[in-house]
């Protein structure tokens, strides 16, 4: 029986935990040939923290772990039995495989998710709160957030200039949040 891909409910937070657990069970009970692979699918976004950008690793399916499994009796029992695993995706207590095509676009999803712009980037601040400019013109002044377009990655923010507010368009990392 050739492997298959499963995705297999755990708690959310402890998927690498779990990854980490199945992967040492199977090598313990000799059902390391039933186990081939066992993911926590994750992205790396963009942050601005601090006016700095930030790489940081993210899981693209919070709660979820993929793991390519020939589903032996034993294997299901191993997978069922590991703590923080409340069980398979699937309907009842029949474990439903999904393609390699799904599997890959899970892994490929998590590709696309770096590209796309509007995931990319993620900000420490929002519409309505105080931000300090960095740089540029009007580094040292305050402002408010008025819009964000991630498409673009800049920011409008709204700077009182000689008592009268004015709109500046800057970019994510020129302003930080006022704390």
């Amino acid at each position: 029986m050739a492997a298959r891909w499963y995705i297999i409910h755990a708690y959310s937070g402890f998927e690498n935990k779990v990854r980490d657990s199945i992967l040492a069970e199977a090598e313990r009970l000799n059902l390391s040939e039933g186990v081939e692979e066992v993911e926590v699918p994750t992205e790396t976004v963009t942050e601005i923290k601090r006016g700095k950008k930030v790489q940081v690793e993210r899981k693209f399916m919070p709660g979820y772990v993929l793991a390519k499994l020939n589903l032996t009796d034993d294997v299901y029992h191993l997978v069922k039995n590991t703590p923080k695993v409340t069980g398979f995706l699937g309907s009842g207590n029949k474990p439903q495989a999904i393609s390699e095509k799904e599997a890959a676009r899970y892994f490929g999803g998590v590709e696309e998710a770096k590209s796309a712009p509007k995931k990319d980037i993620s900000v420490d601040y929002e519409i309505g709160d105080q931000v300090k400019v960095l740089e540029g013109p009007f580094a040292s002044f305050n402002g408010e957030v008025e819009e964000l377009d991630f498409d673009k990655a800049k920011v409008k923010v709204s700077v009182s200039i000689f008592g009268r507010a004015t709109p500046v368009e800057l970019d994510f990392d020129q302003v930080e949040l006022v704390k």
